[in-house]
């Protein structure tokens, strides 16, 4: 794996890392160089500027980044860069549900867009960003492309189990 990160996964608080360590783990099996660090859109604002600032200079070519409650994070980030912004609502220990979170990251003003996934959803965001990666790198591509075929192949795998359990309720 290069040493030079291209992806940037960021959270609101250190609580967030068990979420977010699924993107981290994606982004790891298809073989793309990532940062992970702490960036409180409420606590340390201009921290968060900075990195927003900075993450296209720095070789970034996405950002997924997860919050929960008010979960600013993902939309001040996404108006700061024009890097593609993932972002993961998380049901924190004051959210309503998860829906404050939610709610925040994907009700964005037009021209702000933040690409959202479900809550506590950081695999599919480490996922979605190494199909960005993807469309302008082969290997990524092909990785992705292999780990489709290979979740579909699971889910036929279980169907035959099904079938072997259960031969008259299957009409197929």
């Amino acid at each position: 794996m290069a040493t030079q990160p291209i992806v940037g996964i960021i959270m609101g608080s250190d609580s967030d890392l068990p979420i977010m360590q699924q993107a981290a783990d994606m982004l790891t099996m298809f073989n793309i160089p990532f940062e992970i660090t702490i960036v409180s859109a409420h606590r340390t604002p201009i921290r968060m500027v900075e990195y927003a600032k900075n993450a296209s200079q720095r070789g970034l070519k996405v950002i997924i980044a997860g919050a929960g409650g008010a979960a600013h994070l993902p939309g001040m980030v996404a108006a700061i860069t024009s890097l593609p912004v993932v972002g993961v609502p998380i049901k924190s220990s004051n959210s309503v549900d998860g829906w404050d979170s939610i709610l925040s990251i994907l009700q964005m003003p037009g021209g702000v867009p933040v690409a959202t996934v479900a809550l506590n959803g950081a695999k599919n965001a480490g996922i979605l960003a190494a199909q960005m990666i993807g469309n302008h790198d082969a290997a990524v591509s092909k990785a992705v492309e292999a780990y489709k075929l290979q979740i579909g192949t699971e889910v036929l795998e279980k169907v035959d189990k099904l079938k072997a359990n259960w031969p008259n309720q299957f009409d197929q």
